[in-house]
């Protein structure tokens, strides 16, 4: 018979993780515990940690849906239980767990290793690039996240904006492009959404002069038609974000990409409902040519890895992804994973820190 039991873990920033929305010091993950009884050392590990300002599920009755998942699966006496069973026991409105309960499954099938796929990254044969994130702070603060990660040789930078003055930070780009032209480094910005509708055209004109590679949802979600337009004229390819979130229906996930046909897609399973949720996404953009990317939601290492290894099933043939959040909190779970020169890399031999 298999049991499912929880645990909670405060994870505490490095510094005040800021967006346009505000700035974040703390962040709580919920670990699922999958095991059979007769060999409960055998532990398939998933987690759960909904983003505030974001995430469906972050709602203060979260806790008890966790403990009310666990008591009900207990109750079905479980002898089987596998990933593409987990959206429907969860139910819809619960993303996050939808997620924690796949990752478990998928992990104890294949004997509570963490390695959920058999593919090069999961199997330590390849590694995947991932962008250098340079938070939203003063000018100061980020210049020095920037020099950092030009120093740690990444070849892809993403910034946060919309917290500054869109004159400084401008200002920064500029200072980016006078060490490193675009030949060099790829170029991204993320908005979460900060942008006016008659701000945006000439905004947008502004970034393209910097050869930025895209901007992440430049206006808040849910103005289809608007954001359609400034799609189909913006001189700076457009990546959906928070505009996928609560769509789970693939009917009116075809819908959206056919209405408003980005140039991208950012992928984060927490939000999305999971690793068969994202699979949906990514079939239905590559149906119509349309690019993405996989992108972590402020997990600790264990759903990092999760959707890392998840990334891992798909060629993504040297585009960076949005992988590069292992090292924000001082509390995460040690874990096998480690970034060199701009990439992730997972050890199948290395050693897991589990939560209590």
């Amino acid at each position: 018979m298999l049991r499912l039991s929880f645990s909670r873990r405060p994870l505490r920033f490095n510094f005040p993780a800021r967006t346009s929305r505000g700035a974040l010091a703390e962040h709580v993950a919920w670990y699922l515990y999958l095991a059979h009884t007769a060999e409960p050392t055998t532990v398939g590990l998933g987690e759960a940690a909904p983003l505030a300002g974001l995430s469906p599920d972050y709602v203060p009755t979260f806790p008890a849906s966790v403990a009310q998942l666990c008591e009900r699966f207990n109750a079905e006496a479980f002898a089987t239980f596998t990933a593409a069973d987990a959206s429907a026991f969860v139910g819809p409105g619960l993303p996050s767990l939808v997620f924690a309960l796949e990752t478990a499954a998928l992990d104890l099938a294949r004997g509570g290793q963490r390695q959920l796929y058999a593919n090069a990254f999961s199997r330590g044969q390849a590694a995947l690039p991932i962008n250098g994130l340079v938070w939203m702070g003063d000018a100061p603060f980020m210049r020095e996240q920037i020099r950092q990660k030009l120093a740690a040789g990444y070849s892809c930078l993403k910034l946060k904006i919309g917290s500054l003055d869109f004159a400084t930070e401008l200002a920064l780009l500029a200072e980016i492009r006078a060490v490193a032209g675009p030949e060099q480094l790829t170029l991204r910005v993320d908005a979460n959404g900060a942008f006016a509708p008659a701000d945006a055209p000439a905004r947008l004109e502004q970034l393209a002069a910097f050869g930025v590679h895209s901007i992440e949802q430049p206006l808040a979600a849910g103005q289809g038609p608007v954001l359609a337009e400034l799609c189909r004229t913006s001189p700076v390819p457009i990546a959906l974000d928070e505009e996928l979130i609560g769509v789970t229906d693939p009917a009116r996930q075809a819908a959206l990409l056919d209405e408003v046909r980005p140039a991208y897609i950012v992928l984060k399973p927490t939000l999305l409902g999971g690793h068969a949720a994202t699979r949906c996404w990514i079939a239905l953009a590559q149906a119509r040519g349309i690019g993405w990317w996989m992108t972590s939601a402020l997990e600790s290492n264990v759903g990092l890895n999760a959707v890392a290894q998840l990334t891992g099933e798909y060629e993504v043939h040297g585009f960076a992804q949005g992988l590069g959040t292992g090292q924000l909190y001082h509390n995460n779970l040690a874990a096998p994973l480690r970034i060199e020169a701009g990439a992730l890399r997972y050890d199948p031999a290395g050693v897991w820190e589990l939560p209590a």
